[in-house]
């Protein structure tokens, strides 16, 4: 009897109840990792204060947590692939909620690294398995739309750091703000009821009763034809990362990656310094924070019009588009503008670094085949790691130079140039590989 290939029932479904819920559980577990992207930034003048951190000092305790994310991304990436993504997902939000806590307790730099070392492990297995999961389920002409929806949790979550911070503290410091880590623990027990497993992982393991009790809720007006459930890429079973590189993928994986270190590099660059860079400037703590309100604000319209736009034009004409428009924001950070015009260029330059982040994800995810989803996720995340633990270095290393503010966002800005030609490389390189895989890969001639 003839197989049934799930991913033309996924892809044709209508989207429904099943869909909001995944998008929605994801969404809410990714507002974590982005609050625990920007927690630090929202308390490092405070921080610099109590502890007397040199500027280089601060960017080194930054990249504790941004090395834990390497890490996590890496590990639980393709960690995912393997034991299956629900159950990484819930390990990883146990890893953060639980340190993050801690991490209110602490007394000394060296604890508070270390603390946030473990949460950055979680925070860094969360994403790709929740954008792998999300990414796996959606309707094809939806697909981008609900993996940015989803990933806006990202941008809610700076924004609820951000605005925690303009209220918490004035009043109770910096160590309440860990505290408030506590609520998202509530959420695990509906994550384990509610949310799927990869049907890619229930097919590897046989498990073909749940996997079509599954299909039946995605297409609930749909018989599913009797027969073996298969994959269309059931070819690609190594989950490994040499498998990133096979079936003429290499330079687009290298692509990729070059784009995930140079956005990240901006994105927690901004994160961890814009709130100092301000007050350095002449604003007040409140002013400051609300600054970094504003980049996440534009973080999330970047992410879910974004998606819009990808869906209609093509992720990459839009990829391009994005990183072209918000680094030029972030370079004219640097040059005195009226205080509305100084909000709408970090506006712009949230939605061309946090909202463009998002995107990439959408990519890779699109990119990979559903046995090294969550690989390709995880290695391209752990890739952008490490330009995160750069960024937070740097910004440190430029202060403590006492350039003018003006070469600090010129510095800033520079990684989203190279990100422009790397993913135009990609296009072209992806287009002479797998030309059909891709919605809007190729870029006007």
């Amino acid at each position: 009897m003839a197989g049934t290939v799930v991913n033309d029932i996924v892809d044709e479904a209508t989207f429904g109840r099943f869909h909001w819920t995944i998008v929605v559980l994801c969404g809410l577990l990714l507002i974590v990792d982005g609050y625990d992207v920007f927690i630090y930034g929202a308390i490092l003048p405070q921080l610099m204060e109590q502890w007397d951190l040199t500027p280089p000092q601060a960017g080194s305790l930054a990249s504790w947590a941004l090395f834990g994310m390497m890490i996590g991304a890496l590990t639980f990436g393709s960690l995912g692939d393997r034991i299956g993504r629900k159950r990484c997902i819930a390990i990883c939000f146990s890893i953060f909620s639980v340190s993050t806590i801690v991490n209110g307790f602490v007394g000394n730099t060296t604890e508070f690294g270390v603390m946030r070392f473990l949460a950055g492990l979680g925070c860094g297995g969360l994403m790709p398995n929740a954008v792998a999961l999300t990414n796996e389920y959606a309707p094809k002409r939806l697909r981008t739309t609900l993996v940015a929806l989803m990933f806006s949790g990202y941008a809610v979550g700076g924004m609820v750091a951000a605005g925690l911070g303009i209220w918490l503290l004035p009043t109770f410091g910096w160590r309440a703000m860990f505290f408030a880590a506590a609520v998202p623990l509530c959420l695990l027990p509906i994550v384990l009821w509610k949310l799927p497993e990869s049907l890619a992982v229930l097919i590897r393991r046989g498990d073909e009763g749940r996997a079509s009790a599954i299909l039946t809720k995605i297409a609930p007006g749909r018989t599913v034809p009797g027969g073996q459930l298969v994959l269309r890429d059931a070819k690609a079973g190594s989950s490994s990362i040499a498998a990133l590189f096979h079936d003429g993928r290499a330079g687009g994986t290298l692509a990729l990656w070059t784009c995930f270190f140079c956005c990240l590099l901006m994105v927690y660059a901004l994160g961890s310094w814009l709130p100092q860079l301000m007050r350095t400037a002449g604003y007040g703590l409140g002013s400051s924070l609300s600054f970094l309100l504003a980049l996440n604000f534009g973080g999330m319209f970047g992410a879910i019009g974004g998606g819009r736009l990808a869906d209609r034009y093509g992720l990459v004409r839009v990829v391009v588009s994005s990183f072209a428009i918000g680094a030029t924001c972030i370079a004219l950070l640097g040059a005195k503008s009226p205080t509305a015009v100084l909000y709408l260029l970090i506006f712009v330059a949230g939605a061309g670094t946090t909202g463009t982040q998002i995107l990439l994800y959408a990519t890779v995810a699109d990119f990979y085949g559903a046995s090294i989803k969550t690989t390709g996720l995880g290695w391209a995340s752990g890739v952008g790691r490490v330009g995160a633990i750069v960024g937070p270095l740097l910004g440190g290393l430029l202060l403590a130079a006492k350039l003018p503010m003006a070469l600090n966002f010129v510095a800033f800005a520079v990684p989203g140039l190279i990100s422009v030609a790397a993913m135009m490389l990609f296009a072209r390189r992806y287009r002479s590989h797998v030309p059909d895989e891709l919605p809007g890969a190729a870029l006007p001639a």
